[in-house]
């Protein structure tokens, strides 16, 4: 990972910083995303490690038009804030595979918030193998947005393994048809399938970049009942990684998505009362706070580098940071903070935030 730190040597210590790229918003908000779960509709058969039910913690389900407006008001109702950008979004299942009809149902519901004004735009969530033009055609004068594509590996042995059903051939092939037809375009990707290694996870990353998507979410694989990848983890033919393989893994791809200017809007699943059941979740590198604890990976290992390059020889230090990375710089119950201590046999190391630094940015003075 420290090859993709920059240092910085200065008069009294060391700058550290990672290469950010990313594109900044008009607004540090992130837009208002009202989610319609359909877990597992639409989708050709189940693929080896999914089992939706069990992260949306509800079975394959339809909705009436009564309630379909019920879900979306209530959310509409949980906003604290005026959002720049309010989005309805179609999660869990593959949309354009669902029936013309439902498909088109959904859109015409949705279609009323947009035109009330209480909804921008729609996205939803699909297969590369279901981009075509002829799909396009159907939802071309919607007012979709944003199309994110489940890519999982850009590794046809991995993809076989997973029992995905299409090749990165769709993939690329996808990203253009969305492209020329002007969708924000996000990618969705995992750690840890059958086959997959580090190697071949990074590169995904770097075939990722190629394609250039506005942003990606990052999924570590975990071993759900009821997947078909449970079996195989039950009779010792699949061992997921542990946590501290995947953050430091996801830690990595984190830096080479930023750093050529792709935003990583996610690390890990969203956490929910199914994955908080170990009936549900039978293995696999789970954290409610995933993200953090990768951002902390990045933070700790900025720290190490600055401090071997100038260690301090009074056995003192102060460590600066944005105001906003002050938690994952010091880490849950300060643990960074004594793992640097004890480290680099420091007498003293004081923490604060300081709101010159960029958020990619972390200096270490020696006092």
């Amino acid at each position: 990972m420290r090859d993709l730190l920059q240092v910085h040597r200065q008069a009294h210590g060391t700058r550290v910083a990672y290469a950010d790229r990313t594109m900044p918003r008009v607004s540090d908000r992130r837009p208002f995303v009202i989610p319609v779960f359909l877990p597992q509709a639409g989708c050709p058969h189940q693929c080896a490690f999914c089992n939706q039910a069990t992260i949306a913690d509800s079975a394959n389900r339809d909705f009436d038009q009564a309630a379909f407006d019920a879900l979306v008001e209530r959310f509409i109702t949980y906003q604290r804030r005026e959002p720049d950008v309010t989005q309805l979004a179609f999660y869990g299942g593959n949309f354009l595979g669902l029936e013309a009809d439902r498909m088109r149902r959904y859109l015409d519901w949705a279609a009323v918030y947009v035109q009330r004004g209480m909804v921008d735009s729609l996205r939803f969530s699909t297969r590369p193998d279901t981009i075509s033009p002829a799909s396009l055609a159907l939802i071309q004068d919607d007012a979709i947005r944003t199309v994110e594509l489940g890519v999982q590996s850009m590794d046809d042995r991995v993809l076989e393994r997973a029992q995905r059903g299409h090749q990165t051939v769709e993939t690329v092939r996808a990203v253009s048809l969305l492209k020329r037809a002007g969708y924000e375009i996000g990618l969705q990707i995992m750690t840890g399938l059958p086959g997959d290694t580090r190697d071949s996870a990074l590169a995904t990353v770097e075939a990722v970049i190629d394609l250039a998507p506005a942003f990606v979410r990052i999924y570590p694989l975990l071993v759900l009942a009821g997947s078909p990848l449970a079996a195989d983890y039950a009779a010792g033919r699949y061992q997921p990684s542990n946590l501290a393989e995947s953050i430091d893994l996801v830690a990595r791809m984190w830096l080479m998505l930023t750093a050529a200017g792709i935003r990583v809007i996610r690390m890990g699943l969203q956490d929910g009362p199914g994955l908080a059941n170990p009936d549900k979740v039978l293995a696999g590198p789970h954290h409610p706070a995933f993200g953090e604890r990768v951002m902390g990976h990045i933070f700790r290992n900025m720290a190490d580098t600055a401090l071997n390059h100038a260690p301090p020889a009074s056995g003192c230090a102060a460590l600066r940071v944005n105001p906003r990375r002050l938690s994952v710089a010091t880490g849950p119950r300060r643990r960074h903070l004594i793992h640097l201590k004890e480290t680099h046999r420091l007498v003293s190391l004081k923490v604060a935030g300081d709101e010159r630094l960029p958020l990619n940015q972390l200096e270490v003075d020696n006092l």
